[in-house]
């Protein structure tokens, strides 16, 4: 029944051209919104050689797991165990990243950061929903490759996002873009311990809209799973009403 009340933007061309994923870019952190217009350059990310070098080094990169199958430093409180949420975290505080404000968990994660990678994610469908606002959020800055190749699942889809990614400017720095949507909740529409969906509900001046965020659970934490066209969600739908999913309160 909720589904009948989205409406669907359908485009055509290449996803990261069309105006639906260049508007839900400015949250979900893919791409820089600068007073509403996507910059697309012409050649790659100036920082590309830097983001090379760093992107082999950090927690997730190797086989650092330890016994308990998580990567070494990482804890959480998984005794929530597999039930879907039906309301959100009460220990979530608020933090900017990127262009983006993003739900944070001592319980539930991301309870490690390490330069630009926020990880550490509770083996729960909370955990999975708190890493599926927060890794598309972390691709705005210069860092990118490094969060892509420890917190995105290689395949096609991977190496898709990284060969369109590197045709958007980058940005460090909240103040050199304008965010046009804010999140405003979010619902876990499947889970397993491998895999999970997460809905994330957006707020813009136009109103709010849905997308899914596909993870799984790789190396011990949650891992954004990119489409083969190499977007990291689905697209973005006009939604009515926010029945159905869990609202952040903010």
């Amino acid at each position: 029944m909720f589904k009948r009340r989205e409406r669907r933007l359908a485009e055509s061309g290449p996803y990261y051209k069309q105006r639906s994923w260049q508007l839900s870019a400015g949250f979900l952190g893919v791409v820089v919104v600068v007073g509403g217009i996507v910059t697309m350059l012409s050649g790659p990310d100036t920082t590309t050689a830097r983001a090379n070098a760093a992107a082999s080094q950090g927690p997730l990169a190797g086989a650092s797991a330890t016994k308990d199958g998580r990567p070494r430093g990482c804890r959480t409180d998984d005794s929530a165990g597999p039930a879907l949420p039906q309301a959100a975290p009460k220990d979530v505080t608020w933090r900017t990243l990127g262009v983006a404000r993003v739900p944070v968990s001592a319980a539930a994660g991301p309870t490690r950061i390490q330069g630009p990678l926020w990880w550490c994610y509770a083996h729960t469908p909370t955990g999975a929903a708190l890493a599926a606002h927060i890794i598309p959020s972390q691709m705005s800055g210069s860092d990118w490759r490094t969060v892509t190749e420890q917190q995105v699942v290689s395949g096609q889809g991977r190496e898709m996002f990284e060969f369109q990614r590197a045709t958007v400017q980058s940005t460090d720095s909240q103040n050199s873009g304008t965010a046009v949507a804010s999140y405003a909740g979010f619902t876990v529409t499947s889970y397993t311990d491998k895999a999970a969906t997460v809905r994330l509900l957006l707020k813009s001046a136009q109103g709010y809209a849905a997308t899914n965020i596909s993870l799984r659970w790789s190396g011990g934490d949650w891992k954004v799973k990119a489409d083969d066209n190499g977007s990291l969600h689905s697209p973005v739908s006009a939604v009515q009403s926010t029945n159905g999913f869990i609202l952040w309160g903010v």
